[in-house]
């Protein structure tokens, strides 16, 4: 077998020129003062000149070349001597001196003098070469693809490695076993799907899963982003869109993944351009037309991953196209445990910890966010120094992610400790005192994040994906709770409630015009903007598509309901003002309030909303 060559491929370089022209240079110079001859003293070549024995003579600048009558004793027939002044020579005669002449080495700045600037020329030259050259190149590689290639070894994740998401995985393994048996599954006609979409909220592992999928079938892995292949140039996304499939089909079978599709799969028309004309249009259509001419039988899979599926071209999503949607919606608390479980594999985790019981505690948390919540609960317990990672510091990482780190150097004045401490309480006892609300875990008024002078940190018992209005109406009283306090407690009204104030009018609003839960408006969406697919936050502000005198009762609704659960919350102040009163002067002093204290809290409250009792508060007396 013929062995494999490690010569380097032969390339100009402008280092071996001038080395070669110094050294022609010098020999030409020895060349042309030495030649044959030999150099003899000066008195000599005058003493042959005396004796009449030079037949010519070449005279020089610095130099005289003699050619003699008659050789030397030596053989030697011609002389080179180095000239003397006249003057000078004659008074060395008179005095019978030896004497000659020596040759002044200026050779080297007469060479200096020329070739340093043809050098610096050529230096020059081939640094604005290279530049050009690679400058051209880049041009001429703009619209090459620059998706990432990873082989077979380089990826090391399987489907052991996802957890949470066993739908999504079942879809996705009839994909590997295509890959892996063409012959096999497609025995009864079934071809594999042209392209498959994966559609969910961030961080639930949609490019996690487009590894594991190319780990389990082991063939290579085009990664790339939307947003690589539009650039400032006209037509570089389309040439980039035509480069990556001409690769995928060299190397079939392969799996080429677009991450972030809807930076390149946007609805034409929605930018505000001219159809043809807008770059990532064209790019948008060059991936269409690969799409149409693709041929599912060579074995490339096109995965493609977005959160916002409302916003990509219907074109692209039909079928022939992106023939499946796989939904990667947010783990339950199965999904959690099984994802708890390959993080916790991680660290050094104390035996007391289950993993059942941190999944309880996170409803609503991604992949993402609980590989997070692990990587927080070992740094807080590196920090302690302990020797395993313990369910409080779990606790402590999810109050940190959830509502930032604690601020103990953010000092308060007594009053305003005062004010936050009821309205945390309010917040607390009007939770207790509703039925079917999320149940209390912690109660602070150590200051968190960037604004949070305090907190109340409630945590669903179940996964819930329906909301009837009571409930939501359960909700906005416990918002409202805090502002309640301190109108019933002070009298007065602060700046803390400003969250709870918004995502109180927020809810309001939702359940006017978008649940339809409002009888004096009706059963009517009354919504211009589509909901973000899989987004949890859906109780944004949107336009109102309603006429003007119904914007005034959507504005009316709106009021009444926040004033209803405002007046529902301070009723239920006032029932409990004792309780109110006794647990917020023991905040004032322990700062946390964690299972143990809030459990004689919640009993006491309890109490008093079933039976009433007249009460003295801070506002006065009231009568539940």
């Amino acid at each position: 077998m013929e062995k494999p060559t490690s010569e380097r491929p032969w390339h100009f370089d402008i280092g071996y020129v001038l080395f070669a022209l110094i050294a022609i240079l010098l020999l030409q110079q020895f060349w042309s003062i030495y030649r044959d001859a030999e150099v003899v003293p000066y008195s000599e070549f005058e003493s042959l000149l005396r004796d009449n024995n030079i037949a010519d003579v070449e005279v020089g600048e610095h130099v005289v070349r003699a050619t003699l009558k008659k050789p030397l004793p030596d053989g030697r027939k011609e002389l080179l001597a180095v000239r003397v002044d006249p003057n000078i020579a004659e008074e060395l005669e008179a005095a019978k001196v030896k004497y000659s002449g020596v040759v002044e080495n200026t050779w080297v700045s007469t060479l200096l003098s020329w070739v340093v600037p043809v050098a610096l020329f050529f230096f020059v030259w081939s640094l604005l070469t290279r530049r050009m050259g690679q400058g051209l190149g880049s041009i001429m590689s703009v619209g090459q693809s620059k998706a990432k290639v990873f082989v077979e070894k380089d990826i090391k994740i399987g489907f052991a490695d996802v957890a949470g998401v066993d739908e999504p995985k079942e879809e996705l393994q009839e994909i590997v076993a295509f890959l892996k048996d063409p012959t096999t599954h497609g025995r009864l006609g079934a071809r594999i799907p042209k392209g498959i979409l994966l559609v969910g909220p961030p961080g639930t592992g949609k490019t996690l899963l487009a590894r594991a999928v190319a780990g389990e079938a082991g063939v290579p892995f085009f990664s790339i982003n939307g947003s690589e292949f539009v650039e400032m140039f006209v037509g570089v996304g389309a040439a980039r869109v035509r480069d990556l499939f001409t690769q995928a089909r060299a190397n079939a079978p392969c799996i080429i993944f677009i991450d972030e599709l809807d930076a390149l799969g946007r609805a034409r028309g929605i930018s505000g351009l001219s159809g043809g004309h807008d770059e990532k249009e064209q790019t948008l259509n060059q991936l269409l037309s690969e799409l149409d001419g693709f041929d599912p039988t060579i074995g490339v899979v096109l995965l493609a991953a977005t959160n916002r599926p409302e916003v990509l071209d219907p074109a692209l999503l039909r079928a022939g196209r992106f023939d499946r949607q796989v939904s990667v919606d947010r783990p339950d608390k199965i999904g959690r445990v099984g994802i708890l479980q390959v993080h916790l594999k991680k660290i050094k985790l104390a035996t007391d910890v289950d993993p059942a019981a941190i999944a309880a505690l996170t409803p609503g948390f991604t992949g993402a966010d609980l590989a997070n919540l692990v990587n927080e609960a070992a740094v807080l317990a590196t920090r302690r120094r302990a020797q395993s990672v313990s369910l409080e510091d779990f606790t402590a990482a999810i109050e940190r992610v959830i509502a930032g780190p604690e601020k103990r150097n953010r000092l308060l004045n007594p009053r305003e400790r005062r004010i936050v401490a009821f309205h945390e309480m309010g917040h607390a006892i009007v939770a207790m005192a509703l039925p079917d609300t999320d149940s209390i875990k912690k109660v602070s008024i150590i200051p968190r994040g960037i604004g949070a002078l305090g907190y109340t940190m409630q945590m669903p018992t179940e996964d819930r994906y329906l909301m009837t209005r009571t409930e939501l109406l359960n909700r906005m009283t416990v918002l409202l709770g805090g502002r309640a306090a301190e109108m019933v407690i002070f009298a007065e009204a602060t700046t803390g409630a400003a969250d709870d104030l918004q995502r109180a009018t927020e809810m309001a609003r939702a359940m006017v015009t978008r649940y339809g839960m409002e009888p004096e408006i009706g059963q009517a969406s009354l919504v211009s903007e589509r909901p973000r697919y899989l987004d949890l936050s859906e109780l944004g502000q949107r336009q109102s598509e309603a006429s003007d005198e119904t914007n005034a009762k959507i504005d009316n609704a709106i009021r009444n309901l926040i004033e209803q659960a405002f007046n529902r919350a301070c009723d239920i102040l006032r029932s409990c003002a004792r309780v109110h009163q006794e647990s917020a002067q023991r905040l004032l002093d322990k700062e946390t309030f964690v299972d143990d204290d809030l459990a004689a809290i919640r009993a006491a409250v309890i109490e008093c909303r079933d039976h009433g009792a007249t009460t003295t508060s801070g506002a006065g007396t009231e009568t539940a």
